[in-house]
C-alpha cells in the first residue's frame, strides 16, 4: 500500500509540461514567464540564438521539434506565418503525428481564419484540443506576462488551458468557436495599421504647417482624438526611431493582408482597408519590413518632401 501511494504522489506532483516552438521576441517573453510559473518549458527554434536566449531562462532546448512534441501536455506555437503554423501542425512529422490524446495546442500567432478552422478539426480527430490565442500588448507584454489574450476554440476545454493563459497574459477572453480569436485580433489590427497611417499624415501636415509634433500628440491625447496607438507608437513616430521596433511593419502588413481576405470572404467592401493596405506594400517593398510599424510614416514623408520629426 505504501509503495501504491508513493507512486501515485510522484504521478500527481509530475511537473506540467508545455513546449513553445518559436522563441523570438514573443516567445522568449513567454518562455520567460512559464518558467516562473514552475512550467517544464521544452522549446525550439530554427534560430541557434534564440535558443541560447530561452536556455538562459530555464528552458529545455532542441533542434528536434518531435521531441517536443512528444513529451508536453500543452504546445504553444508563436510563428510569423500561416504556412509555418500548418507545417508545423499537420505538416509531415507534425505536432498532430507525436502529441498524445488529451493535450492542447495554443497558436498564438497571428493567422488565417479558415485555415484556423480546418486545424481545429483535424486536431479534434485526433483527439487533441486547439485553440487560436492570437496576442496583443507586444513583446514588452510578453516580457511582463501582461498581453491581452482573445481565445477561440471549445468553450468546456477552455478551463483546461487558462491556467497557461494566465501565467503569459493579463486580459484573457474566451471568445467562440474556433477562429473567432483570428477574426478579433485581425479586426484590431486593422484598425491600428489604420491610426498609425492616419497619425503619421496629421502629425505631418501639422509640422509643416508650423506646430511641433509633441504639441500635436500632447493635444490629440487630451481630447477626443485619443487613442491607445498614439501611446504605443507616437514617440516613434514624433522622434522617427522607427528602429525601436515595438511591431515589426512586415508583420502588420501580413496581418492587413489576412483582414483583407477576410473581408473579402464576407463580401465587405474595403475601400479604406485597401488603401491602408497600399501604403504598408510600399514600406515594406521599399526596404522597411523589418523596422516598426511607425515607419509607414516615411512613405508620407518621402511623398510630401518633408518630416515630422522637428529639425
Amino acid at each position: 500500500m505504501k509503495n501504491f501511494t508513493e507512486k501515485i504522489e510522484a504521478i500527481e506532483m509530475e511537473p506540467v509540461k508545455v513546449g513553445v516552438i518559436g522563441c523570438g521576441a514573443m516567445g522568449r517573453g513567454i518562455i520567460k514567464n512559464l518558467v516562473k510559473g514552475g512550467y517544464e518549458v521544452y522549446a525550439y527554434d530554427v534560430n541557434e540564438q534564440a535558443l541560447h536566449s530561452v536556455a538562459e531562462l530555464g528552458a529545455q532546448t532542441t533542434f528536434e521539434k518531435e521531441h517536443v512534441y512528444s513529451q508536453v501536455h500543452y504546445l504553444i506555437t508563436s510563428l510569423p506565418t500561416t504556412q509555418l503554423v500548418e507545417e508545423t501542425i499537420v505538416g509531415e512529422n507534425g505536432a498532430l503525428y507525436s502529441m498524445r490524446k488529451g493535450t492542447s495546442i495554443l497558436d498564438v500567432s497571428t493567422t488565417d481564419v479558415e485555415v484556423t478552422r480546418q486545424i481545429f478539426e483535424q486536431a479534434k480527430q485526433k483527439g487533441i484540443s486547439f485553440f487560436d490565442c492570437p496576442l496583443s500588448g507586444g513583446p514588452d507584454g510578453a516580457e511582463r506576462g501582461e498581453l491581452t489574450i482573445v481565445v477561440g476554440g471549445d468553450a468546456v476545454q477552455f478551463e483546461q488551458i487558462s491556467p497557461v493563459l494566465r501565467v503569459i497574459g493579463k486580459e484573457i477572453e474566451y471568445i467562440g468557436e474556433s477562429g473567432s480569436g483570428q477574426v478579433i485580433k485581425l479586426c484590431n489590427n486593422i484598425v491600428v495599421a489604420g491610426i498609425v497611417t492616419l497619425l503619421s499624415e496629421s502629425l505631418l501636415t501639422g509640422v509643416k504647417a508650423g506646430v511641433p509634433a509633441e504639441k500635436i500628440a500632447s493635444m490629440l491625447q487630451k481630447g477626443s482624438a485619443q487613442t491607445k496607438v498614439m501611446s504605443v507608437f507616437g514617440p516613434n513616430l514624433i522622434d522617427g526611431d522607427h528602429e525601436n521596433v515595438k511591431f515589426m511593419l512586415q508583420h502588420m502588413s501580413k496581418d492587413i493582408k489576412l483582414y483583407l481576405d477576410l473581408a473579402t470572404q464576407e463580401k465587405i467592401p474595403t475601400f479604406f482597408s485597401a488603401m491602408i493596405d497600399h501604403f504598408y506594400t510600399i514600406a515594406k517593398n521599399n526596404g522597411k519590413g523589418a523596422l516598426d510599424t511607425s515607419a509607414v510614416s516615411q512613405v508620407l514623408e518621402e511623398l510630401a518632401n518633408a518630416t515630422i520629426v522637428s529639425k
